[in-house]
């Protein structure tokens, strides 16, 4: 099929409710001030898909959101954002999914979370006749979701390598315990898959970036992109096994920035580029996404992300230089 779309972005939708950085978390009955307190799009699939709009690609997303005052927010901020939402289904008594991004200075984000109508997302809602109008669908929240099971994305991702369209995998890691079944059964289907070494070190049992990464390739999965926050990233694909480093921003919110990170990897494998430039894009648009608040604020056009990776150029290693 010719002229497909760029990508379907499947999974967690949320209402995100984000303060700007404050001093200190108040005390019981303590009321401190914000700046700024942001409403935004939140949650892997939205972000995903919003950050893929912006840089011109031809994006859907496929999901659940409430019947209510946040769900009709997120489906107007959505179109809004060029993003295609005719693949989301609307709940009834089910809240949006929502939550409260808690940034204090010097420290990492908290959070509060509503899981809502994202509880309730069943991959199998993506027909063929949607699927195929794509070159790329990805999944965003794995592991989260009890609803969102091993044989029911895996059925999803064969559906789409039965159709021709490519697979990438991203997870949210909670109070899970068997991790590694859930993962393991999708990765033979899985074309990119793109945990933090957070994520993968508790799906692995591995503490190491690139045994993480040995242990993902060998369960089947194609190829294996790492986020290692202020180390960067690793790639262990058909390329070889590549680094790359970060670029030094000012972080006013890191919300959203491994999002950005997949957006930026997967919008330079769409248009072609060799994996050293996948690799330079994410790390672009993820930097991109640090310095302002919200998720997706402040992503870059694909023209500015351009001038981005050429501008403050990369070093791309391959392991063992």
């Amino acid at each position: 099929m010719t002229n497909r779309r760029d990508c379907l972005c499947a999974g967690i939708i949320v209402a995100d409710q984000v303060c700007e950085p404050i001093a200190k978390l108040p005390a019981s009955g303590q009321l401190v001030l914000t700046p700024r307190l942001s409403f935004t799009i939140g949650g892997c699939a939205a972000n995903v898909a919003v950050d893929m709009a912006r840089l011109g690609l031809s994006v859907g997303i496929s999901g659940c959101v409430g019947d209510d005052l946040f769900g009709r927010a997120l489906v107007d901020m959505l179109n809004a954002r060029h993003v295609m939402t005719d693949g989301l289904a609307v709940l009834s008594d089910i809240p949006t999914s929502g939550t409260f991004v808690i940034n204090v200075q010097g420290e990492d984000r908290r959070f509060i979370h509503c899981l809502g109508a994202n509880a309730h997302y069943d991959p199998e809602q993506i027909s063929d006749d949607e699927l195929r109008q794509y070159q790329v669908v990805y999944v965003g929240g794995y592991c989260l979701l009890d609803c969102m099971t091993p044989a029911r994305v895996e059925q999803l991702f064969k559906r789409a390598r039965n159709l021709g369209v490519r697979t990438v995998l991203d997870v949210v890691v909670g109070d899970r315990q068997d991790n590694w079944n859930w993962v393991a059964p999708v990765l033979p289907m899985t074309d990119v898959f793109l945990p933090n070494n957070d994520e993968a070190a508790v799906i692995t049992g591995e503490s190491e970036p690139w045994q993480q990464a040995a242990r993902l390739r060998a369960a089947g999965c194609g190829t294996v992109v790492i986020t290692c926050g202020a180390d960067g990233a690793i790639y262990d694909g058909p390329a070889g096994r590549l680094s790359i480093g970060k670029h030094n921003v000012p972080v006013v919110d890191p919300t959203g920035t491994g999002d950005a990170f997949v957006a930026g990897f997967v919008y330079g494998w769409l248009r072609g580029f060799e994996a050293a430039d996948c690799l330079r894009s994410g790390a672009a648009l993820g930097a991109s996404c640090v310095q302002a608040i919200g998720a997706t604020t402040g992503i870059l056009t694909s023209a500015e992300l351009a001038d981005a990776m050429q501008r403050d150029r990369l070093d791309v290693r391959q392991q063992g230089d």
